[in-house]
């Protein structure tokens, strides 16, 4: 029996992967960050696929390494997007906590969600189905698409080869590692052959990493600080990839008018916030997810440097056109 031909991109930060659902109707899973537009076409068009044949895009969730190009693709080909009822509304209200952009400081440039999804719907695309799970944790309107033919799971950042995506309790609720906890056991009941995660490798143990991502979990059930640690390392870094480092004499600044370095100062390890810059700063550093180099903090994951005037861009939801 014909079945969809699904292709695994890999792509280094501060990119998330992208795959491609061909078949009667072609999807794209994920466009990448904003800057690196011209990347992703050429990645289409080097695996044989213009741009122009695309019939929709979709989206795992709303952070800006999945849907950053979403508004070049809308705007240059005309093409509708998928995402999860909840996050899609945010996105067509402009409001301002869509994509997390303002509250992460990362630039998302203006689109429009035109297929608002919900859990257990199809997605068909001729020969096959894509089944859309609701899997809140990283975000609330998390989702993963399964395909039961080929027994093949896309499942963005919910969990990653010996990793898990970082969770934010003060914008996706206090209960995330509960939602994750929950996402991965509804998972675990599949028959999955292999998973493409939005970050690092494809899982060819699928069920292996959901248990060792489950066990994650629990601890940090038991130790939220874990988590905490684990999500301000996870954005921080991010965020030294898209200015290509920050100096000695920037950073307190800059950590300090950010609305998540707040949030998990007072609120995670009960300390003003002047206090946690130097341990996050120590932590970093002790982690090895961060270098000085030159007087300037560098992160040390494997990126591709944005284009400074992109970054310099003011583009997130408050400034967006309703």
């Amino acid at each position: 029996m014909k079945t969809a031909n699904i292709m695994f991109f890999e792509r280094p930060f501060p990119s998330a992967n992208s795959i491609v659902i061909q078949d009667d109707q072609t999807f794209l899973v994920d466009t990448g960050f904003g800057s690196d537009v011209l990347q992703t076409e050429k990645l289409l068009s080097d695996a044989g696929i213009l741009p122009k044949q695309l019939n929709s895009i979709i989206n795992t969730h709303y952070h800006s390494d999945h849907v950053g190009g979403n508004h070049y693709f809308q705007q240059r080909y005309d093409l509708p997007i998928a995402a999860h009822l909840w996050e899609g509304e945010l996105v067509n209200q402009c409001d301002v906590e869509a994509c997390g952009s303002h509250y992460l400081d990362q630039p998302v440039e203006q689109y429009v969600v035109q297929q608002l999804l919900i859990d257990e719907q199809e997605i068909l695309t001729g020969n096959s189905a894509l089944k859309v799970l609701h899997t809140p944790g990283h975000t609330l309107g998390h989702i993963a698409l399964y395909e039961q033919q080929q027994q093949i799971l896309i499942c963005g950042d919910l969990f990653q080869y010996n990793d898990v995506g970082w969770l934010n309790i003060f914008r996706e609720g206090t209960n995330s590692i509960r939602r994750s906890y929950e996402s991965l056991e509804r998972l675990a009941k599949l028959p999955i052959k292999i998973a493409f995660p939005g970050h690092g490798r494809a899982i060819e143990e699928p069920l292996l990493m959901i248990d060792k991502a489950r066990d994650r979990l629990e601890k940090w059930m038991i130790s939220p600080e874990k988590m905490a640690w684990h999500a301000c390392k996870r954005i921080f870094s991010f965020t030294l990839m898209l200015k290509n480092g920050i100096t000695s004499k920037e950073i307190p600044s800059y950590l300090l008018g950010c609305g998540w370095f707040h949030d998990f100062a007072v609120h995670s390890f009960r300390l003003e916030p002047k206090e946690f810059v130097q341990l996050l700063l120590d932590e970093m550093i002790r982690s090895k997810a961060a270098i000085w180099q030159q007087d300037k903090l560098l992160a040390t994951a494997p990126y591709e440097v944005p284009n400074s005037k992109w970054i310099e861009e003011d583009w997130k939801p408050i400034n967006w056109i309703k």
